[in-house]
């Protein structure tokens, strides 16, 4: 079971990934243009205003990327940063814990974007068609083909 589990490994991260991605970019979207029923309950963020639009332009491109697998660390960090600094600014001042300062949607996003930094993008990625050598690319596979150590 666990053999099996490994080899689906690199997809499952890749479907985490893509939702993680998803997600992160609607916010963004809601943000910026007013859909998926806008910035905070309606209407969009001013262009320009700090540091909300700023945020939601982070969301919305480092979304996408993640979505799409192209530069999935770089985005990833980006987003992880912004997400950190959305809860400290914001949410942390109000209360100690997310839950009661309203900053889990931050702590999650912030948590699941620095894993995606450490294990990269998973499978079906455009990272794996563009500017990725060779060398890197036989780690991977070594990396995926390896038996888990089970403890």
């Amino acid at each position: 079971m666990h053999a099996r589990l490994n080899q689906a490994q690199p997809y499952a991260l890749a479907l985490f990934r893509i939702v993680v991605g998803l997600l992160f970019a609607c916010h963004g979207a809601a943000s910026l243009f007013g859909v998926l029923g806008g910035a905070m309950g309606g209407g969009s963020i001013p262009a320009g205003s700090w540091p909300g639009w700023y945020a939601a332009v982070i969301q919305l491109v480092g979304g996408s990327l993640v979505v799409l697998g192209l530069g999935t660390r770089v985005a990833a960090l980006v987003s992880s940063g912004s997400m950190a600094y959305a809860y400290f600014k914001v949410h942390q001042p109000e209360a100690l814990f997310p839950l009661q300062n309203g900053g889990e949607p931050s702590a999650v996003f912030c948590w699941a974007f620095l894993l995606l930094v450490f294990t990269g993008p998973g499978a079906p990625a455009l990272d794996r068609l563009f500017g990725r050598g060779g060398a890197e690319r036989a780690e991977d596979r070594a990396r995926e083909q390896a038996p888990a150590v089970t403890v």
